[in-house]
């Protein structure tokens, strides 16, 4: 019997969402669990692992016509959050982890990621454009407490005037408001909030280690009060299951001070589409059916569709109309579907000690 038809027992992986920990799609084995009848002693608890990589280069570059950013950069592979809907879950198996627990709990640290990304800024041919941060992983996950990876490269993105979006479920990101708001008066930096349902019981249940729904709101609420543009990001959309929350959580953000707002279709890629379905069966068994009828009703009858253009947003006479009610909800609310450009203009290579300063 394989990790796939075997779920880790309840207790072990107690405040995680994933159910299962099949080895990574790269490896030529399996694990088997067997039981010989020895082994009489509870399954312990599933604890967070942290090792330590220290990267080359930091910035990686995108070309996907559907995003509005060409670089990012992230702090952490992995993610403690849990969210058993996160579309960045495959990406652990290029480490020959799990995309289920593993990806959970196994997490990778980059605290030379500051240093790197000087190095690469500093670079002559170096040309500035936005920087999208935790559009993989999140930066303020619970691990940014000890490491606090993502305030050094805060710093360094300030000294260069480098503007900077940011997505984020972490509430440890006030911590950084005495660098972001500066960075945000010079017009370089945006932060996006994920919410997806304002049930605090559904959320405990996707995003096991994510802060509250009303935690969020009210995270939302101390950025903008500190003149940082925010924008909620309705992320994601589950069909049959948080799509009736699109208006309320568009209204309850505005009302906190967000400016703008987003939305993204549940995106199943890769192991993803298994690991949410069984984690729907095991929570959600009376929904599960329904719910994976109407998201391949709007994914052209597969689970995933990794088309650009509808990758983000779906198609059909269904997809259309959540378009549809999404515009109708902003405006109501009185935001945005986007904050205003982040300057480029502003950058500049600190000098370097010893450097001959200009006299202009």
């Amino acid at each position: 019997m394989t990790d796939h038809d075997q779920k880790i027992s309840t207790s072990a992986r107690k405040g995680r969402a994933a159910l299962t920990n099949d080895a990574g799609r790269f490896e030529p084995y399996q694990r088997v669990g067997v039981d010989d009848g020895w082994h009489q002693d509870q399954p312990q608890t599933l604890r967070t692992q942290v090792a330590i990589e220290r990267p080359r280069r930091v910035i990686n570059r995108l070309q996907s016509p559907d995003l509005s950013f060409d670089r990012t950069l992230n702090p952490y592979r992995g993610c403690e959050h849990g969210c058993i809907y996160c579309f960045a879950r495959p990406t652990h198996a290029y480490l020959g982890y799990s995309a289920g627990l593993d990806f959970e709990t196994k997490l990778i640290a980059r605290p030379d990621t500051p240093k790197r990304l000087t190095a690469e800024l500093s670079a002559p041919r170096y040309r500035v454009s936005p920087l999208a941060i935790g559009t993989n992983t999140d930066p303020y996950q619970p691990i940014e407490k000890r490491y606090r990876v993502m305030r050094g490269v805060l710093k360094v993105l300030s000294r260069f005037n480098h503007p900077v979006t940011i997505v984020t479920k972490g509430v440890l990101i006030e911590r950084d408001i005495d660098l972001l708001a500066p960075m945000a008066r010079r017009g370089l930096v945006h932060v996006g909030v994920s919410l997806s349902t304002l049930c605090g019981g559904l959320a405990r249940k996707m995003e096991p280690r994510v802060p509250s729904p009303q935690r969020r709101l009210a995270m939302i609420g101390r950025l903008a009060a500190a003149d940082i543009p925010v924008r909620v990001m309705v992320a994601p959309v589950v069909p049959g299951l948080t799509d009736h929350e699109v208006e309320a959580v568009i209204a309850a953000a505005s009302r906190q001070g967000a400016t703008a707002a987003s939305y993204i279709l549940l995106r199943l890629p890769g192991e993803v589409a298994g690991l949410f379905e069984d984690w729907l069966h095991d929570h959600l068994p009376d929904r599960a059916a329904r719910v994976m009828a109407r998201m391949r009703d709007m994914r052209g009858g597969r689970a995933y569709d990794p088309t650009f253009g509808a990758r983000m947003v779906g198609q059909g006479a269904s997809a259309m109309l959540l378009q549809r009610r999404f515009a109708l909800a902003c405006k109501r609310a009185g935001v945005g579907r986007a904050l205003p450009p982040l300057r480029c203009d502003l950058f500049a290579v600190p000098p370097a000690p010893g450097d001959q300063l200009s006299l202009f």
